[in-house]
Parts: C-alpha cells; structure tokens; sequence
C-alpha cells in the first residue's frame, strides 16, 4: 500500500511547535484551540483533529481516553531514535479526576516483571493507575 506524501501546513508547523513546547503534559483539542485563539492564529477544530490524528498514526502524539471522560487528550512524545515507543504509565485521581504522566523506572520494571514472570505484555500508552492525588489526600472533604 502505497503511503500518503506528507507535508507540513502552516497550521500543522504551529501545532507541532505548540505540543512540543508543553512536551509532557495532556492537553485536549479545546486546551490547544484555546491557546491558537489567544494567540490570534487562526485553526479550526476539524483541522486541529485532522493533524493530532495523523500525528497519532506517525507515533510523535498518543491520544488517551480515560475512563469516565468524554474528551480524549493528547501528549507529544516526539520520535526515538531506536524507534521504540516510550513508556509512559498514567496516574488518575478519582477525586478531582488529575491525569499524571509517570514515566519513571520502576513502572517499567513492573512491566518487565509482568512479561517475565506473567506472560503479560503491558501496554504502558493505556495502562492507568487509579487513586488519591498529593493535593486530594492533602484536603479536608
């Protein structure tokens, strides 16, 4: 099957230089029209979906879908040179409902240890741990 050429808009430049510049963090497609608005720069949703889903297919954006959640949100993980995927585990407060990015070796070492000792392949872009945040155990409700 022959592959699409791809080539880069103007609208798909500013977007790889917004998602690069908060690399980390989860943003929805309303988190980055509201920033493209305030910056005065001119993107539709439909464009904005358009471009993260073909930034998804080339594997430098994963989208999640949290539980209890209508709206995917999306975090740039940029390309590694081995070609590998990163490993990136998720944390949910099921109080305030804060999505935390883990990336930190001992999540990876439980997934070794679940292909090891298991004969189960984690899949570290979906894999979600639920719980009490800092800033929720920390309040009085």
């Amino acid at each position: 099957m022959a592959q699409k050429a791809q080539y880069k808009t103007k609208q798909m430049k500013e977007l790889l230089s917004y998602l690069e510049s908060v690399r980390g963090n989860h943003v929805t497609v309303g988190d980055i029209y509201t920033h493209f608005e305030s910056e005065g720069i001119t993107v539709g949703i439909t464009t904005i979906y358009r471009h993260l889903e073909r930034m998804v297919e080339q594997g430098i954006v994963v989208r999640y879908v949290i539980d209890g959640t209508n709206s995917a949100c999306f975090e740039y993980v940029g390309e590694r040179a081995d070609g590998r995927q990163s490993v990136s585990f998720h944390c949910k407060c099921k109080k305030c409902g804060k999505l935390i990015h883990l990336q930190c070796n001992e999540a990876e070492n439980l997934g070794q240890h679940m292909l090891e000792h298991h004969d189960f392949e984690m899949d570290s872009r979906r894999t979600v741990f639920y719980g009490i945040c800092g800033d929720c155990r920390g309040s009085k409700s």
